[in-house]
């Protein structure tokens, strides 16, 4: 394949380059990264037409073969890592290992969820009836896909909803949708034409497909602003939804923590892929009996990361992605200049071209500050101290999010009992961001609706529908 070039969508089996363009741009320098097809609505249509053709072969196709065609996808993308891991840096910004590890964490997941299997419940098996509960696809799935982990994110939606039976219209973001259009090349002749067509396009084009009366359901992972518009859009024609928005994790670090050890995995939970996580800590509350050396170590490990583009050696971490999200962090940054709080490191914009924000660890600023208060989705982390348990909980679930949180400490037991206390989806004990195809993933709160990820994700690309089977009375001999 040529990864540098040729970015066309895929419908119905079909490479189309689009009738007009736009330019993606490589975050890291601001020129020119590739250009991708801006999608009509008659494409839209066309490939919404394309998917509702396929459905009923595709549904009735045997799980195993849909299992199958899920880990050809997998392998080829592994047999691919070296192109896509470069693409994907040009687009998104992520330094190389972490797009190579994207790109097997996207591998992962399809094969993952092709060790699944669909549940078959039997409610009544006696003299008179038989009656079982089996799951059916819906339809024609609309999948909208975010630009910070775009191949991995978008399996997470693909995965489930081919396996169930159903066929997909899925979108890029249009800050990087050159990677998945170019899977979209490397899968047309695995799958059925139309089961997975692929369109590019700019800001009309989601709306377009959450308002879309083609589609039985939307799966969205965005902002929790965007997510409740999703929402509102798709009630009219009461589509299912599968929304996985945003999160204001909170770390809570134990006074019987190894500082030194525990360190540079505190600094990773905040700062993996630059802070544009939707699970990354954004708000690290310490225990104050730690809090003065766990504060040094962790500034003086985050000035010996590497900060650049991430096609260069040895960058562990890339610029943001996109000029948006670039002048937010900005944004919050200079707000807690104005208020006066401590950096510990960073807060200073680099003049140099890219949409870099060096790290920043601000100081113990108050509860009800912006940076504390807002998801920052960015290279910024307040650290807060604390001193009793009942408090910090209830100070990490203040919080309209709820999607992930973590705690750390020597005492598992007391860090397990304290996670449990915790509102949100998904909760970590000394680790964080670890997420399997095998194991429900959602938020709390407005942080979604529904979940991604093992039975239960596959259960979200469902309808559940009873057989009910009057048997015939014996014969009389």
């Amino acid at each position: 394949m040529d990864f540098d070039r040729d970015y066309a969508m895929l419908i119905d089996g079909r490479l189309d380059s689009g009738s007009a363009r736009f330019d993606v741009l490589n975050p890291a320098t601001e020129q020119v990264a590739g250009s991708a097809p801006d999608a009509t609505r008659g494409d839209l249509d066309r490939a919404i037409d394309a998917a509702r053709a396929a459905f009923p072969g595709w549904a009735a196709t045997p799980i195993a073969e849909r299992k199958a065609a899920l880990n050809a996808m997998a392998q080829a993308l592994l047999a691919n890592i070296d192109g896509f891991k470069r693409l994907l840096t040009s687009e998104q910004g992520k330094p190389h290992a972490e797009a190579e590890r994207e790109v097997m964490g996207a591998a992962y997941w399809l094969m993952g969820a092709a060790s699944l299997d669909l549940p078959v419940t039997v409610n009544e098996d006696s003299a008179n009836r038989y009656s079982e509960t089996r799951r059916v696809p819906l339809g024609v799935v609309g999948a909208i896909a975010p630009w910070n982990f775009p191949l991995s994110l978008a399996m997470f939606k693909v995965a489930p909803a081919l396996l169930t039976g159903n066929t997909m219209v899925l979108k890029p973001s249009p800050f990087t949708p050159l990677s998945t259009l170019k899977f979209g090349e490397l899968v047309k002749d695995i799958l059925p034409a139309g089961v997975l067509n692929i369109i590019a396009g700019g800001d009309a084009l989601g709306p377009w497909m959450t308002s879309h009366k083609g589609f039985d359901k939307i799966s969205f992972t965005g902002s929790t602003a965007t997510g409740r518009r999703v929402m509102e859009s798709a009630a009219p024609t009461l589509k299912r939804v599968t929304l996985e928005l945003g999160g204001n994790d909170a770390a809570i670090v134990m006074p019987d923590v190894d500082v030194e050890k525990v360190a540079s995995d505190l600094f990773w939970a905040a700062f993996r892929n630059n802070g544009q996580i939707c699970i990354a800590t954004k708000r690290m509350y310490v225990h104050k009996d730690v809090y003065e050396p766990l504060k040094e170590a962790i500034a003086a490990y985050a000035k010996t990361v590497k900060v650049g583009d991430g096609s260069e050696q040895g960058t562990q971490i890339g610029p943001i992605n996109n000029e948006g999200q670039y002048r937010r962090v900005l944004e919050l940054i200079q707000d807690a200049k104005d208020k006066g709080y401590k950096f510990l490191v960073g807060g200073e914009k680099a003049d140099v071209p890219g949409y870099f924000v060096p790290v920043t660890i601000i100081d113990n600023p108050p509860e009800d500050s912006r940076i504390v208060q807002e998801e920052q989705f960015g290279p910024v982390l307040p650290l807060i101290k604390f001193d009793d348990y009942d408090d910090v909980i209830a100070r990490a679930n203040a919080s309209e999010y709820g999607l992930g949180g973590s705690v750390w400490g020597g005492d598992e037991d007391k860090a397990l009992e304290i996670a449990q206390r915790i509102a949100s989806g998904t909760v970590w004990v000394n680790e964080t961001q670890y997420l399997s195809p095998t194991a429900a993933f959602g938020g709390m709160k407005q942080s979604g609706v529904g979940v991604e990820g093992g039975v239960e994700g596959l259960l979200e690309y469902t309808s559940a529908q009873t057989i009910v089977r009057r048997k015939r009375a014996p014969v009389a001999a």
